[in-house]
């Protein structure tokens, strides 16, 4: 499994590797990584069966945990700032536990080590694999047709952006969109054991406005990641790097 990745700029800078989130790729970082790159050299990877990376019908976290580790040794960086949204903080976490001496920091976006089960995920999911892409015209159409199961307008652009034409006019989903879809209830797991444990400095990034981590949750961070300390960004939903880039490029 070769990764395909975005070099964002800040050669010379200490590295700073980005994992995003469920349905997301590296395009998903580029105006934050972009900022960024004043302070680090910044790249952008596309996790399995998303983006530019190929497709596999194994989705589990190990997988894409030991995927992002065979990158570090192709591009020789030995440690390594790492940073994880969402799904991609889930993948972070596990590797910070497991490989600790390959990670200088861990920054964790909007995630947390607990089991989640979201109903809109179910929604979206069951809308893109309704869609019919032989009758699509256009990313705009796929837009109009989501409606009835997804009520967020910037949720139904989002889910048009793994929208892609081939060369014959044909649309086609970027992601491998039956792995996603078998894999989703395993996703949504925490995929930390109780022995997993990241004692390097650790900063979890979420966002006031969402409910992916909550004061609840505060316990399991620190038994994972003993040395996290918290920021919220009151204005923020889930994606912080997009709802509020400066203050988030700030604090990273």
């Amino acid at each position: 499994m070769v990764l395909s990745h975005r070099d964002l700029g800040g050669t010379g800078q200490p590295p700073l590797v980005i994992l995003h989130g469920l349905l997301g790729s590296s395009r998903n970082w580029q105006t934050a990584g972009r900022d960024l790159s004043a302070r680090f050299h910044v790249f952008a990877l596309d996790l399995r069966n998303h983006g530019g990376s190929p497709h596999a019908a194994d989705m589990s976290y190990a997988a894409m945990m030991n995927d992002v580790v065979e990158w570090l040794n192709a591009q020789q960086l030995p440690r390594v700032t790492l940073m994880g949204h969402s799904m991609g903080g889930k993948v972070a976490m596990l590797l910070a536990s497991r490989h600790p001496e390959r990670v200088e920091r861990l920054i964790i976006v909007d995630t947390a080590p607990k089991d989640y089960f979201w109903l809109a995920h179910r929604a979206e999911f069951a809308a893109m694999n309704e869609l019919d892409l032989g009758s699509l015209q256009s990313r705009a159409e796929a837009e109009l047709r989501f409606e009835a199961r997804v009520d967020d307008w910037a949720m139904r652009k989002f889910l048009a952006t793994n929208l892609e034409q081939t060369p014959s006019g044909a649309w086609r989903w970027i992601v491998n969109l039956p792995a996603l879809t078998a894999a989703l209830p395993a996703l949504e797991k925490n995929p930390l054991g109780p022995a997993d444990r990241f004692d390097g400095s650790t900063q979890l990034i979420a966002g006031g406005k969402s409910h992916y981590v909550e004061p609840g949750d505060w316990g399991a961070v620190t038994g994972h990641f003993p040395n996290a300390r918290l920021e919220i960004i009151p204005h923020s939903g889930h994606n912080p790097h997009m709802e509020t880039r400066e203050a988030f490029v700030r604090l990273v």
